[in-house]
């Protein structure tokens, strides 16, 4: 069953914008950012989940507890992030479509911290909102029903955009608060689960830190979908913070001179098990001379990594598979 949402031409704009950062990124000599900015951007990615749900630490704190290095402060703060920690380093392993594995996802997010981690909930539960309940949740019944739902359209409705996908079901997880306590952390951590299912670029996105940035719009978007009974304004929302979040990264990364080592890591990822010829490898680089792209390709061949078939105009060349 697809949850209830609307594809406005903001989503199709915001999904193209989205799609050409990532192919910007794609083609970048530096597909992989340098170690201190991996780094901080971990950080940001689990201090501003966590600042959100109340969690009071800092960056210098956070960072602190990543290095192994003794913080003072409360100890449930410091459980939150040595767990969010762990988290978002195993949300490579998890399947973004197994049940399963988000359940063992919360069990990690929430260790300690509560005494159900890892199941579903069995009592009701209303979202406050200042003084008043702003959101009841389906009673614990309809629950497992709901989530397996929730999951088989994460997994088969591939007419919707993995990146709507990614914001629906983090909409649908906070609407639905599976667990008695960490839906806001698992809405957020499941989102960068799916999304690093699309593209490895979303590993060093702090999508998180945006979202903290924007609080009040946060729980705004959630607000106005609730209300209207369709998850439009959140997804909306949700690209948003992608796209800006993509944007500043790309600023973010640092030009380096070119080797034919990086050229030829990226034609692998381009062309992947293809056949390709000097005129494809020159219009994948169109900065670079006939004379640079054949250097390129002869050290491809004698270190291994290109196998050559054909001689002069009928050359072509294709990755061999890592071994």
């Amino acid at each position: 069953m697809r949850p209830p949402f609307k594809i406005t031409s903001k989503t199709l704009v915001l999904c193209t914008e989205i799609a050409k950062i990532i192919g910007q990124y794609e083609g970048t000599s530096s597909p992989i950012p340098q170690p201190k900015l991996r780094r901080l951007n971990q950080i940001k990615t689990v201090q501003g989940s966590l600042a959100i749900e109340g969690n009071t630490l800092g960056l210098d704190q956070v960072t602190a507890i990543l290095e192994g290095r003794r913080v003072v402060g409360d100890h449930r703060e410091i459980l939150e992030v040595r767990n969010a920690i762990e988290a978002y380093e195993a949300a490579p392993k998890w399947n973004p479509t197994k049940e399963a594995d988000l359940l063992k996802a919360h069990a990690v997010m929430m260790k300690g911290l509560m005494p159900d981690t890892g199941k579903y909930r069995t009592t009701n539960v209303g979202i406050i909102k200042g003084s008043k309940v702003g959101h009841i949740a389906p009673k614990p019944k309809f629950v497992p029903k709901l989530m397996s739902e929730l999951f088989a359209f994460l997994k088969h409705d591939n007419e919707i955009p993995v990146l709507v996908r990614a914001c629906l079901f983090h909409y649908e997880l906070e609407f639905i608060h599976p667990f008695s306590d960490g839906n806001g952390r698992m809405g957020r951590l499941w989102q960068h689960v799916v999304l690093l299912s699309h593209s490895s670029v979303f590993a060093y996105i702090p999508v998180e830190s945006v979202i903290k940035e924007r609080q009040a719009a946060y729980y705004h978007a959630l607000s106005e979908s609730d209300k209207l009974g369709e998850a439009t304004a959140f997804v909306e929302f949700g690209l948003t913070t992608i796209r800006d979040s993509l944007a500043d990264f790309m600023g973010q990364l640092r030009a380096r001179p070119v080797s034919n080592h990086d050229r030829l890591e990226i034609a692998s990822r381009s062309f992947g098990s293809k056949t390709f010829s000097r005129r494809d490898y020159l219009t994948l680089f169109k900065s670079i001379s006939t004379a640079t792209a054949s250097r390129d390709l002869l050290i491809g061949v004698k270190s291994g990594r290109l196998k050559k078939t054909g001689e002069k105009a009928l050359t072509s060349y294709s990755f061999t598979k890592a071994k």
